[in-house]
């Protein structure tokens, strides 16, 4: 048999290969008398071909086990066959590790490799005496075979036979221990893997072991390597702890046992920070990055100083942890942040600038900024002067109203606006009679942010200026002065001879009071020949609620302009006539997009029952964008189709609908919904924001919780138990505790750390109870570990 595609990609299969397929199928409907035609084509030259036949002796089971045996014992001149057999008896069904634990006998030790991965990839715990006597077989590839696939297995006993190869004085077998012990997470593994340590030639495979483990039994000693190792270790050591703390935050939340045991450990006369702004020099840019996180918690001046030399890393990764850690630091970097803002030049300052602190002393350095030759720099001065909150700045910032990048003006505006002061208005006031067109701009912008009464003379008299710009700026700040000659202003601009004008009026017409001769303008904005004019107009009517205007509206829905069809979905979703949302049940169904999407909008704020079926339908669109609107629409009904729709869309080939089904899952009450939650733990793509879902403590998130930790497995214990441990509230608190006496075997030993993370007498207590009574012996051992006994 040959081919060269699967069978789950047809398009790409030749004729040849898909007849070959086809007859492989056929073989297996045949069922045991097919084996010697599909074991012979376990060597087919087609990948394809040959991953249908391993799925057909698969699904053969029991009858197929004997004769892929044979197989690894006496047809090895093919590599390929061999690899294809060893896949079909790992996936196979029936009874398989009996016949297989006989190839741990033979005298063949490539035969036996074969049967080691065999019952490693089926994780078979029954096959762990077998695989811990492979370990001290006289092959090294055998104990190796043996070390991985125990490290497959995981459990109890297969972690003591792994341990017990680290005695064996074989560095061949010893480092692939470590290595599969540390991917454990087992905690029994720690004081094995801390006493290699003090061995050069393991320390390095050992501290990063302890960092995989994920376990803070490891934190202490992987602290000491920071100060007695050399920079290879310390470097090492750092990416370890920081390992170990990310997996503490993911499985208990907020965890701080990282950063508390290193500012413990960082005085003289060995500071920490200063060691490790040492080793900077020669690490790559993961390390780099761990060392970064690690100076944000030592903190210190030698701290500041290294991060300061990791900000100018070429990658973003690095830089970004470094500013990172230096923000975590706050004040204790301000003095070198401020030195570093003087003396720098564009480039450091785009960095330096977003970590400034909120302290008027930093004022002047930043002031400086605002004169940088980068627009970049003075836009970020202008808003970190913002953020530090001190109105002296004002003035200066008038300064640059008039700056020639639209960027910086911008972030001056919203400076100035956020800021404040007794001396905004006369300033802005006086600026407004510039003769500098784009000071005066944003002098009328920020008059129009403020709604200063005295400055609706500044607005009247750019309403009259040639400059369409002025105009605009003067129009958005005139709903906001209460004066009715503003009113008149918008109103006498709604009829300007410029198109633009006329559609910047019919704008802010909607940001005033609901009047008869505002209404009426705007229905005759409704029929300008231009169609962004009758874009706002419809889009004010709207936002002022004018239902006598829907039939007007809907008169547009076919308007030649895409902009205005959609404006009118738009504000007709904002009124409740039936002759609106007939409108808009229509426009659901339009082959505009935009169209289409703005109407299962509309339909969505509604909440109308009988929208319903039209947002469940839509849901199946094909278009990505529309099925992620139509089901935000659909999460906004408490009704019975709601919540099956959003875990069918869980499951959507689209990454932003997938991620947007879990965001809306995450919020429904009762424990229907966290039950939904929990079976969606399997989808590796989903799992942890499922994870962080199921921590939200909504109405109904304990009770199920509880429940699916009653049944849960290995594999989603530990994840239960995290979003438990996330919560930090004080009934998820109790029900960890209960986890440890009403859960599953799983759940009671993913609780186990878990409990003793909480820190109370009570936990302490609760866990040695289990310590001495649980009827699992596994679940002793965890508890026993928890109690660091």
């Amino acid at each position: 048999m040959s081919g060269t595609t699967a069978k789950q990609h047809p398009l790409s299969l030749s004729a040849e290969d898909r007849a070959r397929v086809e007859e492989v199928d056929q073989l297996a409907r045949r069922g045991p008398e097919s084996l010697p035609v599909l074991v012979d084509g376990l060597d087919a030259s087609s990948w394809a071909v040959r991953r249908a036949v391993v799925s057909a002796l698969a699904r053969l089971g029991t009858a197929s086990v004997e004769p892929l045996c044979e197989v690894l014992r006496h047809r090895r001149d093919n590599e390929a066959r061999i690899a294809a057999a060893v896949d079909a008896l790992v996936a196979a069904t029936g009874e398989v590790e009996g016949p297989v634990e006989l190839l741990g006998d033979d005298p063949n030790p490539a035969i036996v490799c074969d049967a080691a991965q065999v019952l490693g990839r089926r994780r078979s715990r029954r096959s762990v005496p077998l695989l811990a006597r492979l370990i001290v077989h006289p092959d090294d590839n055998v104990a190796v075979a043996a070390i991985e696939a125990l490290g497959r297995v995981g459990g109890g006993a297969a972690v003591d036979a792994l341990l017990s190869s680290l005695g064996s004085g074989n560095f061949f077998r010893i480092f692939p221990a470590i290595d599969v012990l540390g991917r454990s997470g087992d905690p029994t593994v720690v004081p094995a893997l801390m006493a290699l340590l003090s061995d050069p030639f393991y320390v390095l495979e050992a501290a990063r072991a302890l960092g995989r483990t994920g376990q803070e039994a490891a934190v202490p000693a992987l602290v000491g390597l920071l100060q007695r190792g050399n920079d290879a270790v310390v470097r090492v050591a750092a990416v370890a702890l920081v390992e170990i703390h990310d997996a503490q935050v993911q499985r208990f939340g907020g965890a701080r046992t990282v950063p508390s045991v290193l500012r413990s450990s960082s005085a003289e006369p060995h500071p920490t920070g200063r060691r490790l702004a040492q080793v900077i020099a020669g690490a790559d840019a993961g390390e780099k990055t761990a060392v970064a996180r690690l100076l944000g918690w030592v903190g210190g001046a030698d701290a500041a100083t290294g991060l300061l030399k990791l900000l100018d890393s070429q990658d973003l990764g690095v830089s970004r942890a470094a500013a990172a850690a230096l923000g975590e630091l706050g004040a204790e970097a301000d003095a070198q942040i401020l030195q570093a803002l003087r003396e720098g030049d564009s480039s450091r300052r785009r960095v330096l600038l977003p970590l400034v602190g909120k302290r008027s002393a930093a004022v002047p350095d930043v002031l400086l900024c605002l004169e940088d030759r980068d627009a970049t720099v003075r836009a970020l001065a202008a808003e970190t002067l913002s953020r530090i909150g001190d109105t002296s700045a004002v003035p200066a910032l008038f300064a640059r109203l008039s700056d020639e990048d639209p960027r910086v003006s911008q972030a001056v505006v919203g400076a100035i606006q956020s800021l404040g002061s007794e001396t905004t208005e006369s300033l802005a006031l006086e600026a407004a009679r510039s003769s500098d067109s784009r000071q005066r701009r944003a002098a009328l912008r920020i008059v129009a942010y403020f709604g200063y009464p005295r400055g609706l003379d500044a607005l009247l008299l750019a309403m009259r200026d040639p400059d369409e710009r002025l105009r605009d700026a003067a129009i958005y700040g005139l709903p906001f002065i209460d004066d009715p000659r503003a009113v008149d202003a918008l109103l006498a601009a709604a009829s300007h001879e410029s198109e633009r004008t006329r559609a910047t009026a019919m704008r802010a017409l909607g940001q005033t009071d609901k009047q008869a001769r505002i209404t009426s303008t705007l229905l005759g904005g409704l029929n300008d020949r231009d169609p962004w004019v009758r874009y706002y107009a419809c889009q004010s009517l709207g936002k002022l609620n004018e239902e006598a205007a829907a039939d007007a509206i809907v008169a547009l829905a076919n308007d030649d302009a895409g902009q205005v069809r959609v404006a009118v979905v738009d504000a007709l979703a904002h009124m409740h006539t039936e002759s609106a949302m007939a409108a808009l049940r229509r426009a659901a169904s339009s082959a505009d997009a935009d169209v289409r999407r703005a109407a299962l909008l509309g339909l969505g704020v509604a909440r109308r029952p009988d929208a319903l079926p039209v947002l469940l339908e839509a849901v199946h669109s094909e278009d990505p964008a529309t099925r992620l609107v139509a089901l935000s629409a659909v999460a906004e009904y408490d009704a019975p189709e709601t919540l099956p729709a959003l875990l069918r869309a869980a499951g959507d080939r689209d990454d932003s609908v997938r991620s947007a089904a879990v965001g809306f899952l995450a919020t429904r009450t009762g424990s229907h919904a966290t039950q939904q939650l929990v079976s969606l733990l399997g989808d590796v793509m989903l799992r942890e924001q499922v994870v962080s879902a199921l921590a939200l403590p909504v109405e109904g998130r304990l009770p199920g919780l509880m429940a699916a930790l009653e049944a849960a497995d290995d594999s989603t214990a530990p994840l239960l138990v995290a979003a438990l441990a996330r919560m930090r509230r004080a009934d998820a608190k109790a029900a960890l505790m209960q986890s440890l006496i009403g859960a599953s075997p799983a759940g009671r030993r993913a609780s186990a750390p878990a409990v003793a993370a909480l820190g109370t007498v009570e936990a302490r207590e609760a866990l040695d109870k289990a310590a001495h009574r649980d009827e699992d012996p596994e679940v002793r051992r965890a508890c026993l570990l928890a109690l660091g006994r």
